[in-house]
């Protein structure tokens, strides 16, 4: 009676090509920088040929690391359209298991890239189960205003009647053997640069603290707070861009590398785990293999954390004590590092830096909906 459910930022699913690196510099890619490109004809032949070959590599990989989860319910991150997750599924993926996900679903969110949250599903478990969709909701119109979560905190950057999401909260359920389970899709706020003396993370904490606190009232709204959505069946799934804890990195390959363990004083992630709101059943995992994604900057800020996320309900939570994450990192490129012992054999092709399958790494589990 098992289904096994996943989350994975597949990097950039888009269907269109950008051109703006013939004006601006800082948008154009490395490999065009090599060369003395003069028109704009030119340059726009010669990123479609660029495009093109690294794509074909890159959906190769990111497939492989789909079927290697192995997700009979997969929650995706940008992506861009359902055309574009159409075609890579039948293309890429369909060839590749020769099965496909034939539900697919996708609302447009609020980001101005046009990279939208989505999921995926088969129409069977892997036991036979039928998984029946029951009905979906976009939360991306919610404000802060129009939620109660504007505060002084926000204000630098943020108004009252602005979008909490800056993709989406995609709430969908569905039953699994005929019982009741809900998702809830998240992308949240970057991590983006420095500003007012502050590094990345925290000048953008605020946004993210709101998004988390915007969905912990949509469950609460609908089942009810304290015990009322403890006995509930849903899952906070997706890409969350923060961290509770982190391996921060030092040393170098030739002398060796340390591998140090750092908890956080604060997370907007700290939203759902501070009461018992949700479980990260990542953290049933080791310490120093809970990670889905390598962040350097030079060699200065180096580390290893978890950026991907799936939170089970205590009634979910309680019925998978023994349940335990799996965590794919074949499709890492090999300029991230491995702490001892959690080293695998990289997809065919994977490159130092690219092609790769994502920065992200695929989270599946399987569990038994009660």
């Amino acid at each position: 009676m098992a289904v096994r459910i996943g989350t994975f930022n597949i990097e950039n699913l888009l269907t269109r090509f950008d051109f703006t690196g013939f004006r601006n510099q800082l948008r154009s890619d490395r490999v065009l920088r090599l060369y003395q490109i003069a028109t704009a004809a030119d340059f726009q032949r010669l990123e479609e040929a660029r495009m093109i070959s690294l794509t074909d590599d890159t959906r190769q990989l990111t497939a492989l690391a789909i079927a290697e989860a192995d997700a009979d319910i997969l929650c995706l991150q940008e992506v861009e359209s359902l055309e574009a997750l159409h075609a890579f599924e039948f293309g890429y993926l369909y060839r590749m298991l020769g099965e496909g996900y034939r539900n697919k679903y996708l609302v447009e969110g609020n980001d101005s890239r046009g990279i939208d949250v989505a999921v995926m599903m088969r129409e069977t478990t892997r036991d036979g189960e039928p998984i029946e969709f029951v009905g979906l909701r976009s939360h991306a119109d919610a404000t802060f205003d129009g939620m109660g979560l504007y505060d002084q905190g926000l204000a630098p950057a943020e108004k009252p009647h602005d979008r909490i999401f800056r993709r989406d909260c995609l709430e969908i359920d569905v039953r699994v053997a005929g019982r009741p389970l809900t998702l809830y899709v998240v992308h949240f706020k970057s991590m983006n640069t420095p500003r007012d003396n502050m590094d990345g993370r925290t000048a953008s904490m605020p946004l993210r603290t709101a998004e988390a606190r915007a969905v912990r009232r949509i469950i609460e709204a609908r089942f009810g707070p304290g015990s009322g959505a403890a006995t509930q069946n849903f899952m906070i799934c997706g890409d969350m861009n923060d961290y509770q804890e982190r391996l921060v990195i030092s040393g170098s390959p030739r002398r060796g590398l340390t591998y140090q363990p750092v908890t956080e004083e604060r997370s907007a992630l700290d939203v759902f785990s501070a009461d018992g709101f949700a479980e990260n059943i990542v953290r049933r995992r080791p310490a120093d293999d809970r990670w889905t994604l390598y962040h350097a900057q030079g060699l200065q800020v180096r580390h290893l954390c978890q950026l991907d996320y799936l939170w089970l309900s205590p009634a979910l939570s309680r019925a998978n004590p023994d349940a335990v994450p799996e965590i794919v990192r074949a499709g890492q490129p090999f300029r991230t590092p491995f702490p001892p012992g959690q080293e695998v054999d990289r997809f065919p092709r994977t490159g130092w830096d690219r092609p790769k399958a994502s920065d992200h790494s695929p989270v599946a589990v399987e569990l038994v909906v009660p």
